[in-house]
């Protein structure tokens, strides 16, 4: 057996060719195994927020770090596209022993030159060269993402899903996220439960449909209008269900 696999988390081979991973703790995987693990990385975060962010020097925050996809793919995706842009990716993790076992998992061929920077960020959480910084915080999200106020151009909002990890889904989760986030940044999500679109619009979030061909539909929320994607009426959504409220913390 891999060094990877242990009683807390085992790899699994998804549908696009790249291995994804189970969380015993949370009874779910890491990605979606009918997507793809690097496909819906690309798909549903890094190829629509660079649609929209197009700058010199980007700030990401990637809630939560994982097994790397959305930090990975981005730098491969950047480097193909835009090498001279600099990234600066700050990422939480709750679990440190995962981000430890990292050296050890199965990377698509795609991330290989990656090697030095999953090495170091699996040993000391931090990596930095010319264009590139990253951290990865190993503790709660909530608490990380409050030392921020308007950094962010970009939010990759990729936490186990709402039943299995309410708090980083709620109302008030998303107004934290508000201020770490400038004024014309974009987040991302997989997500396109009702209760998460009207927390976001609740918060004064502009909702959008991400679709696609051949992955499941996906969410973007702004501040700005985005031209290249369809607007969502959440005000119409939530008179037709007048039953669903948002996700609160008091209710978690």
């Amino acid at each position: 057996m891999k060094q990877f696999n242990s009683d807390k988390h085992t790899e699994i081979l998804s549908d696009d060719g790249s291995y994804t991973a189970y969380s015993e703790e949370y009874a779910e995987h890491y990605h979606s195994t009918k997507d793809g693990a690097l496909k819906e990385s690309l798909v549903k975060h890094v190829i629509p927020a660079f649609s929209v962010v197009d700058k010199a020097e980007v700030h990401i925050l990637d809630i939560c770090y994982g097994l790397g996809f959305n930090t990975l793919a981005t730098l491969s995706y950047y480097k193909q596209n835009r090498p001279q842009t600099k990234l600066h990716i700050y990422s939480p993790e709750l679990d440190d022993t995962l981000v430890a076992s990292l050296e050890n998992f199965t990377y698509p061929d795609e991330f290989q030159d990656f090697k030095e920077i999953i090495t170091a960020l699996s040993r000391d959480g931090v990596y930095e060269d010319k264009n590139t910084y990253i951290e990865v915080f190993l503790g709660d999200a909530r608490e990380y993402i409050r030392r921020f106020e308007n950094k962010f151009d970009i939010v990759y909002q990729d936490a186990f899903s709402p039943s299995s990890n309410p708090i980083l889904w709620t109302k008030e989760y998303f107004a934290d996220i508000k201020k770490t986030m400038k004024k014309e940044g974009v987040l991302t999500t997989y997500s396109i439960a009702l209760k998460i679109r009207m927390a976001l619009h609740e918060n004064g979030f502009k909702v959008y449909l991400n679709e696609g061909k051949d992955f499941r539909g996906a969410t973007l929320a702004s501040f700005k209008d985005l031209e290249d994607f369809s607007l969502v009426d959440v005000e119409h959504k939530m008179s037709c269900n007048p039953d669903v409220i948002s996700l609160r913390d008091d209710h978690v």
